[in-house]
């Protein structure tokens, strides 16, 4: 499959960083792209609302669905969903971004962040995937990617900030489950592609800059290579492509890609390896 034209992409979390950057590499493509923002008013420190990136979405060349939606509202995923359907017919790929995040030892983190974090990362990849796969099992080449790390059970990636890295391996762990119960089963079920992407080092995101020294951000990649990663699994069979932790790196390298210093913040800068990695 060389691209998506024509195709439905449901993005959670992508009003600006990762998010945004795979609606504008879908777009391109003559997608149509479902953009969600837990908000839709401005940011006081960030740019970009999901306004501005349907925009961008369209300019790009898709066409473009701008919702609020928290994913911590089971009732608010029902309702996207069901507007997606309305305005495109179906959905035949999910992109499950939305994150968030706190770098915090385990008496640092109250129940409020614990809570935050459980909701946003694992329970709404498990609802918003839940709402979609009704659709996506009628779509010719149906995807869900979510963006989580590799299973690891190394201590070392939980003493530091336990509670963040249970809810990121809690979308990880759905992305295992879901890639078997939906796999094709040779009767006659297409089955859905599940896998993981992650990068291979810090990405400059809003995440990065606020929980990270100014060092590191400057010694990340652009969203870019995450988009265009994801991009590169998006368009693969969906019957040989499922249950995989992929890294951004790795796929783009088996696609081709050499030159990865476009990707880079600081040219020439020794880069910084991502959580997990």
């Amino acid at each position: 499959m060389a691209d998506l034209r024509g195709k439905t992409i449901f993005i959670t979390g992508s009003s600006r960083g990762i998010g945004r950057e795979i609606a504008l590499r879908c777009a391109r493509d003559g997608t149509k792209v479902v953009i969600t923002g837990k908000t839709a008013a401005p940011h006081p420190k960030l740019p970009g609302t999901i306004h501005s990136v349907a925009e961008e979405v369209i300019q790009a060349g898709g066409q473009a669905l701008a919702i609020q939606l928290d994913v911590r509202d089971e009732q608010a995923i029902q309702a996207a969903v069901a507007q997606t359907v309305e305005k495109f017919g179906g959905i035949d790929v999910l992109v499950n971004n939305a994150s968030a995040i706190s770098l915090t030892s385990t008496l640092e983190t109250p129940a409020k962040k614990l809570d935050l974090m459980w909701d946003v990362n694992m329970r709404a990849t498990f609802l918003v995937s839940q709402a979609c796969i009704p659709y996506l099992r009628q779509a010719g080449n149906p995807h869900i990617l979510t963006l989580s790390p590799p299973l690891n059970l190394d201590a070392k990636w939980f003493a530091p900030h336990l509670a963040y890295t249970i809810s990121k391996f809690g979308m990880s762990l759905c992305t295992l489950g879901m890639a078997r119960e939906f796999a094709a089963d040779g009767k006659g079920a297409k089955g859905i592609a599940v896998n993981c992407l992650w990068p291979r080092t810090t990405i400059a995101t809003a995440a990065v800059e606020f929980n990270f020294p100014e060092a590191i951000l400057n010694a990340s990649r652009k969203p870019a290579i995450v988009a265009d990663a994801a991009h590169a699994i998006l368009t693969r069979d969906s019957r040989s492509c499922s249950g995989n932790f992929f890294i951004d790196e790795e796929v783009l390298r088996e696609a081709g890609t050499t030159d990865f210093g476009q990707y880079a913040v600081t040219a020439g800068m020794p880069l910084f390896n991502d959580l997990f990695i």
